[in-house]
């Protein structure tokens, strides 16, 4: 975090950027909710540029994808047209503030770090198994009891499986790269650790809303993305954190899967819904 001092319209233009994401992707097809988004993004912009030209030009970099994010739709669709245009869309919005911080601006805020050379830690590798148990434990039930499960296609042909599998794991590795090394870094370079965890992990959840993780799926994914967070913080490794999350999404997967087609994976401790497919 540069300087010592925290000033309120900083907070205040960043919390607006922050903010937009519910309005933009939640309440997607609600054209006034939209519309407030977009205000707010624009607010904070405008609040940062005349008073702190460095922060307002990184919140320009969350900014802009922010709003190419909300001119497609990310719910989950495995036609290959919607697989093509999402996946163009969301490298853009990596590859954009990257691009524009490590050679435009010359600053490299924007960089995806590993610790070459240096092993995980005991720790680390604990937390890793633990990840496992715990999606194992709560994923079905999330799924399952809130009919979240509905939100993605239930898939039958190798092809639609394999469609699923690649894009539950391409997001998930997106997830990381956008919302820890771009929206979190970003943020962290003007405030403290929880006031930039707070305001990255609003974007995540929001993202993750409009993807299908919705009913009571914000208690689930809010945790989440502050852990991912704060284990960015720690680590200073982008490999461990999207080890971390695919891992989970391994368990979203077969979840997915068995909520659709319980006699195809009947793994897990949760009855499979009624509507499922024998």
């Amino acid at each position: 975090m540069t300087g010592s001092r925290l000033a309120p319209t900083s907070v205040l233009s960043a919390s607006l950027v922050a903010v937009s994401a519910p309005a933009l992707f939640v309440a997607r097809g609600l054209p006034l909710l939209m519309a407030l988004g977009y205000t707010s993004l624009a607010a904070g912009l405008i609040i940062a540029f005349t008073s702190n030209r460095l922060l307002a030009r990184d919140l320009s970099l969350i900014a802009v994808p922010l709003v190419l994010i909300s001119l497609i739709s990310v719910e989950a669709n495995l036609e290959w047209g919607n697989i093509a245009l999402m996946g163009v869309v969301l490298t853009a919005c990596v590859v954009f503030p990257y691009v524009m911080s490590r050679w435009v601006f010359r600053d490299h805020v924007v960089r995806f770090p590993g610790r070459p050379g240096e092993s995980w830690s005991r720790g680390e590798w604990a937390w890793l198994a633990a990840v496992l148990v715990l999606g194992y434990l709560i994923l079905p039930v999330f799924f399952i009891t809130s009919g979240s499960y509905q939100n993605w296609p239930a898939v039958e042909e190798p092809s639609e499986i394999a469609r699923l599998f690649v894009g539950v794991g391409f997001v998930g590795i997106w997830d990381e790269l956008f919302f820890i090394c771009v929206v979190f870094a970003l943020l962290r370079r003007h405030f403290p650790f929880w006031i930039a965890n707070v305001l990255q992990a609003i974007v995540f959840v929001s993202f993750l809303w409009e993807l299908g993780y919705r009913s009571w799926g914000p208690a689930l994914t809010l945790p989440f993305a502050l852990i991912q967070g704060w284990i960015f913080e720690k680590s200073r490794s982008v490999y461990y954190i999207v080890t971390v999350h695919l891992l989970f999404d391994v368990v979203v997967f077969l979840v997915l899967v068995y909520a659709h087609h319980p006699t195809w994976l009947p793994i897990f401790l949760v009855a499979p819904p009624a509507t499922a497919t024998p």
